[in-house]
């Protein structure tokens, strides 16, 4: 069966981006420790670099190693939408949930406007393929926690003091494993978890 997998970049106080969505205050470290942690990130998930930015960082023919499928909220396709990019993940099939969104935006993108854990687990229970990835935002991560099967989670040694959370939803505490860690020397810790 296909896993749900959220993989995201969070503060040390939990925020996945500033207040107005920023999110280039995450820092990096220096150039040789930033591009280190770039290749070894691209390497393992190389379908996460939006389309545009592939060629330039080498993935432009590289095949996708573990999603074929993104679910996303409007918060996170935003910034691209912004930008004049209407398909950011050329590469990957791409899901909206949006109630606001128009479903005409792009016709690579499909724009959900209503419950989006029926959306999961009709992806989920597809037969074949890649598993779907969770890209944000918080809202929708907090929608789907009883769906999400694996965490990947890159912290980052900065703390936002207010933003949007990883997770903003019910309370509803639930219990997952550290599968592995991995430090950086650029102080990022990149930690996979399932659920237990």
């Amino acid at each position: 069966m296909r896993r749900l997998v959220y993989y995201v970049g969070v503060t040390l106080d939990g925020r996945i981006a500033g207040p107005g969505g920023e999110y280039d205050f995450f820092p990096g470290g220096d150039e040789q420790q930033a591009a280190a942690y770039s290749a070894w990130t691209n390497t393992l998930f190389p379908e996460t670099v939006p389309t545009a930015y592939r060629a330039a960082v080498g993935l432009a023919d590289t095949p996708n190693r573990r999603f074929d499928t993104v679910v996303m909220g409007l918060g996170t396709y935003r910034p691209a939408l912004d930008a004049g990019i209407t398909n950011p993940y050329a590469h990957l099939r791409q899901y909206v949930v949006s109630s606001t969104l128009k479903p005409d935006t792009d016709p690579s993108v499909t724009v959900v406007p209503g419950e989006p854990l029926a959306l999961v687990r009709e992806l989920k229970g597809e037969e074949g393929g890649l598993d779907v990835w969770l890209c944000g935002g918080g809202k929708l991560a907090g929608a789907l926690l009883p769906e999400i099967d694996e965490l990947v989670i890159k912290n980052y040694p900065v703390v936002a003091g207010a933003g949007i959370p990883a997770f903003d939803g019910a309370f509803d505490p639930t219990v997952f494993d550290v599968a592995e860690r991995t430090a950086f020397p650029n102080g990022v810790t990149l930690t996979r978890l399932t659920r237990g």
